[in-house]
């Protein structure tokens, strides 16, 4: 017995082909913006852990020097031994330069006395916006 073939070929039509790509499009848009989101929540996290990493090194020059820096002195203090008064008793590197700065490769805000936390100092990153006084801003208070 003998099969007929179809005149039809076996195979996708263009219509096809193109359906597929494009809900490939639409896969690959969503996994895009979802990212971008998970993206935007690390870069605070990150920013947050700085913080703490700051405020434990100043807690201990604290306890080594019986004061925090100054604001002149600022950060750095925990970087390279400050040479401007009042000079540290004991001073021990508490960081590397790079902790000084944000996720946005902006340096942290040291103020002592602080605006939030008058008693002590603030920290902060001024976020992605880079300016300050705005919802982005994240800080130790």
């Amino acid at each position: 017995m003998k099969h007929l073939r179809s005149s039809s070929k076996n195979g996708f039509t263009l219509l096809e082909m193109m359906v597929v790509l494009l809900i490939i499009a639409l896969i690959l848009g969503t996994v895009a913006f979802m990212v971008q989101g998970i993206q935007g929540d690390a870069e605070h996290v990150t920013a947050g852990a700085k913080i703490k990493g700051l405020e434990s090194a100043l807690t201990s020059y604290k306890i080594n020097n019986l004061t925090y820096p100054t604001q002149e002195q600022g950060l750095d203090a925990l970087v390279t031994r400050p040479t401007a008064e009042p000079k540290p008793r004991r001073w021990t590197q508490q960081l590397k330069p790079d902790a000084l700065t944000d996720p946005w490769g902006r340096k942290m805000v040291y103020r002592n006395p602080g605006k939030h936390n008058a008693s002590g100092y603030d920290v902060l990153s001024l976020g992605a916006d880079g300016l300050e006084n705005t919802e982005d801003d994240i800080g130790n208070w």
